[in-house]
């Protein structure tokens, strides 16, 4: 989970997926300081998501382990611009049937296979931040997007 690019002076975005149930304290830790956080699915225990809003305002979206009421009620894609930015999460971005760049998304958000990725192509940039519940991969992410552009 690390901020997107800031939208807007002071603003930032933080983003996490895949905490299956377990919710780490790196990254709690990593949401500090951030405006929102967005939750790309396969959440686990309900539990989670009311922990996360009472420190940031939570967007999030249903993964594949989301079962009962409670994941009824998440959608399994989520539209949202913010600061500018059109963001579109879904968890599993093998199951995306549109094409970003008509439907104008900046980012496409998905969690699910677990690998972290960030890619550019044409004008969409697209997230995974991995699981957080994957401990090595996920720091290894973490700073590799934390380091600063050569």
């Amino acid at each position: 989970m690390q901020p997107l690019r800031p939208t807007s002076p002071g603003e930032r975005i933080g983003v996490i997926s895949d905490t299956h149930s377990l919710l780490r304290p790196e990254a709690l830790e990593a949401l500090e300081g951030v405006d929102r956080s967005l939750h790309a699915g396969d959440i686990g225990d309900p539990g989670h998501l009311d922990g996360l809003a009472r420190i940031v305002p939570v967007t999030a979206v249903r993964g594949n382990i989301d079962r009962g009421l409670w994941a009824e009620a998440l959608q399994e894609t989520v539209s949202l611009t913010i600061g500018g930015l059109r963001i579109h999460m879904i968890h599993d971005h093998k199951a995306l049937r549109a094409d970003p760049a008509a439907e104008g998304w900046n980012v496409v958000i998905s969690g699910h296979s677990h690998k972290p990725g960030i890619e550019e192509t044409g004008t969409t940039l697209w997230l995974n931040p991995a699981a957080s519940t994957c401990r090595s991969r996920w720091l290894s992410f973490r700073k590799r997007l934390a380091a600063p552009a050569p």
